[in-house]
């Protein structure tokens, strides 16, 4: 056995603490460093479980945008809805030859336990010739579906089932405005009071486009007697300006104590200029039902849709933009009832959707949304029999209602309603 002097096992002890000592460190430093890697990593991961707040680390731009919408999960958003539609009962279109129709309803409201609505309707000899025909319309032979046109009203219990009164509105005698037709109603209530807003036609519609004004009627009572109460309340814009020609489809509700009357132009378009066109929505606001009305200086304060559906909901004001524009098929919200932005994205929308809204007048500052209102089909006809119809839809954008199956995303559509929508004929791309 080999002796070793003490120096020589000090030294080698310390050797050996040593050779531990730095094992320890780098044992440590082994389990240390990936640990604190991995959390890095997590933190930076969306999560499995859905946050109720946008996350504070940096996401795609499709992620980030979902904490934009009133809730990240379409099925919680308030402002997403599913509609069903329902036929109504209690209207007469003369067999579907073209020479009867209904269209464009307002809101319902609620008087003393009955629903009143208030729609344009046409009573003809004849159907619509169209637009591209206009100059061979008479006083008797209508150029569109919303030519010679009286404003009618309904009443009814349920919404379904109505009662048709009679007119509320007729066309003035010639030279007023709305002498050709009267057309596109809605309602405002008002101190106790009952205003018609709605197109005032003085020519066929086609001529130049459909250049008419709004025009103004009152009445102590939801049944009339009406009072004209003026014309171009919304006035056109000036020369250049995007609403020169029209102001249409007058939409008031009340907000901020004062009348919100939104309205819908289409331009980037002439007469002899009609497949470029746009749509618009404007703000015009009043203190008084007959005006004056000032257009807010961000119109168009809406760059898609086409009828105007709006309605307080919390703080702000929905809307409803159908058919036109990039943004098209959305709910958009506004907490000042001016900068709209995407709520959700939706389908199978009502067209002319006119909701019920209790609180539409009340500006109770907490709107509470809707569940159901009128639209209308302007396909009910043949090209040479055509005329609208309306309908109920039901929906579910209400704080006070809750129904699953208006949130569910899945909804089969009958292979037919696709087929429905085949090419034209003249339509052959190549491979076909």
């Amino acid at each position: 056995m080999e002796f070793k002097s003490p120096l020589k096992q000090l030294s080698f002890s310390f050797i050996i603490i040593g050779a531990l000592i730095a094992c320890s460190e780098l044992k440590t430093d082994s389990k240390t460093e990936p640990k604190q890697d991995v959390e890095t990593v997590e933190a930076k991961i969306f999560p499995h479980k859905m946050p109720t707040e946008k996350p504070d680390f940096p996401m795609s731009a499709a992620t980030e945008r979902m904490f934009s919408y009133p809730a990240p999960r379409v099925q919680d958003n308030e402002l997403f809805s599913q509609f069903k539609y329902t036929r109504l009962k209690g209207f007469d279109y003369h067999g579907g030859d073209g020479t009867i129709s209904r269209r464009d309803p307002s809101r319902p409201i609620l008087v003393d336990g009955k629903y009143y609505i208030y729609y344009t309707k046409r009573d003809t000899k004849v159907p619509p010739i169209g637009w591209d025909r206009a100059k061979e319309a008479t006083e008797e032979i209508p150029s569109t579906d919303w030519d010679l046109c009286d404003i009618w009203y309904a009443t009814s219990e349920d919404g379904t089932t109505w009662k048709e009164e009679g007119v509320a509105v007729a066309r003035p005698e010639k030279p007023k405005a709305g002498w050709r037709s009267v057309a596109t109603p809605d309602i405002l209530i008002w101190k106790g009071k009952y205003y018609l807003y709605y197109q005032a036609f003085t020519e066929p519609s086609g001529l130049r486009g459909d250049w008419c004004p709004v025009s103004v009627s009152y009445a102590d009572s939801p049944n009339g007697p009406w009072t004209h109460g003026g014309d171009a309340v919304i006035p056109f814009g000036k020369k250049g300006e995007w609403d020169q020609d029209a102001t249409h489809d007058p939409h008031p509700i009340v907000y901020n104590g004062k009348i919100y009357l939104y309205y819908k132009a289409a331009y980037n378009k002439w007469p002899d200029i009609r497949d470029k066109y746009a749509v618009g929505h404007g703000l015009a606001i009043a203190e008084d039902p007959l005006g004056p009305f000032e257009k807010h200086p961000l119109n168009p304060v809406l760059a898609s849709g086409h009828e105007t559906t709006y309605f307080p909901f919390k703080e702000g004001v929905a809307t409803l933009a159908i058919k036109d524009g990039n943004e098209r098929e959305t709910m958009q919200y506004a907490k000042d009832g001016v900068n709209f932005e995407i709520a959700s994205v939706v389908s199978l929308t009502p067209t002319a959707a006119a909701p019920f809204v209790a609180d539409a007048f009340t500006d109770s500052g907490n709107g509470r949304g809707v569940t159901w209102g009128l639209c209308h089909f302007t396909n009910a006809g043949t090209a040479k029999k055509g005329y609208s119809i309306m309908a109920r839809f039901d929906c579910d954008l209400s704080l006070d209602f809750d129904e699953p199956s208006y949130k569910k995303t899945g909804v089969w559509h009958k292979p037919e309603v696709y087929f429905a929508q085949a090419p034209n004929e003249n339509y052959n791309p190549e491979g076909r």
